[in-house]
């Protein structure tokens, strides 16, 4: 239970209240803030009865549309977006916004082997060597394949194995290295690194390209822990990039969620330790703020908070992930009906700041899972949060 952990500060808030913003530059001036009574150490605000924010990037009748991942291209408007037809498993659906996600395409043709997809589909871009842009599409379990593009999404190489490996979520992350070596993250239990697995420990692995993404290396370990399941690693970097981060789900939820670091590029990391439990949940997603600061979104997972399973993001400092600090406020995005299904999310910073950040979820009771964007002012949460101060 949540009042049994140690770490919990003992102070409850007890404002439950709305706030009216003067002069916001949207087209609805008057929007109210309610905030969430919770045990956490810092304010939640919630955002989720704020619909003028939302936008649907598909729904279907009966079907299940699930985990996206999105990516935002030079021209800081065209967002593209992949997600499975399906819970993981299922058709991967391809979509593209060029209006920095207030419209969405319809469905737009993929390769025949998409259709095959067993697992959460990924999508990274970054630059090459040469100075030009690639991008990969991750499709995991056994084995782990691949699609290319190399005119930012316009045309698509069909899936293809990595290796003679597999595993879940893959790849959960992607960083890049000094010299332009590639490293992406994933987790398994043993049931899908190797085509005669069986379930045990979960181990988060890491796989290096040398080559732009073309070929993977075999899998090393990064973490595992025989008391907790650690899994679904999310990189950050520190400010300097000296340090990397992995922000990791704990399965079991017999503890909170975890990080581990490293100051070598991924060769080495430390043992976990526990983040603070404003940030436990699930499929962390970091980003930086122009400010500085970073936003990170997941599924809240936090023992007995009052938003569990929803779709929630942090504000806070790297330093506080570091330090295990609470950091500066919480938002509740959308309010997921469902217990917990929800929220592996997108997570993009506007030319202006903004942030779009796009997932799934249970959002009308009764219905199947479908996927929305959210685009979030952080000059206009930040007043919101000093008003509360």
């Amino acid at each position: 239970m949540l009042k049994n952990f140690e770490f919990m500060r003992p102070l409850k808030l007890l404002i439950t209240l709305s706030l009216i913003l003067i002069g916001c530059s949207s087209q609805v001036n008057d929007w109210p803030v309610t905030l969430v009574d919770t045990d956490f150490a810092i304010p939640t605000l919630d955002l989720s009865g704020i619909v003028e924010i939302q936008t649907v990037v598909d729904k279907e009748e009966g079907q299940y549309l699930g985990h996206p991942t999105t990516a935002l291209l030079d021209d800081g408007q065209t967002v593209l977006a992949v997600y499975p037809k399906g819970h993981g498993k299922g058709p991967i659906v391809y979509k593209k916004s060029t209006d920095q996600g207030a419209s969405w395409s319809d469905r737009l043709p993929t390769p025949t082997t998409w259709s095959t997809s067993l697992e959460v589909p990924t999508l990274f871009r970054f630059t090459k060597r040469n100075g030009t842009h690639r991008m990969l599409l991750f499709s995991g379990l056994y084995p782990i394949r691949m699609a290319v593009s190399d005119d930012d999404g316009e045309r698509w190489t069909q899936l293809e194995a990595i290796g003679e490996f597999g595993g879940i979520v893959a790849m959960a992350s992607l960083i890049q290295k000094k010299n332009g070596d590639l490293v992406a993250f994933f987790h398994d239990d043993g049931r899908f690194l190797r085509t005669d697995g069986r379930a045990g420990t979960f181990v988060v692995y890491r796989t290096v390209s040398i080559d732009d993404g073309l070929t993977w290396s075999a899998p090393e370990v990064v973490v595992q822990d025989e008391t907790m399941d650690l899994c679904e690693p999310g990189a950050v970097w520190s400010p300097d990039k000296k340090e990397l981060a992995l922000l990791l789900r704990e399965n079991s939820r017999t503890t909170l969620s975890q990080a581990i670091f490293s100051t070598d590029e991924s060769s080495s990391w430390s043992a976990p330790s526990a983040l603070p439990i404003e940030l436990t949940g699930d499929r962390h997603t970091a980003k930086y703020l122009d400010d500085g600061r970073l936003i990170v979104v997941f599924r809240d997972m936090a023992p007995e908070s009052p938003t569990m399973g929803d779709w929630v993001a942090w504000i806070g400092d790297y330093s506080d992930i570091r330090n295990g600090s609470p950091g500066s406020y919480r938002i509740r995005i959308m309010d997921n009906t469902n217990s917990w299904d929800s929220t592996y999310p997108g997570v993009e910073i506007l030319p202006n700041g903004d942030v779009l950040t796009t997932t799934y979820g249970h959002w009308e009771e009764g219905q199947e899972p479908f996927i929305v964007s959210v685009r979030l002012d952080i000059d206009m949460l930040d007043r919101w949060f000093n008003k509360l101060k």
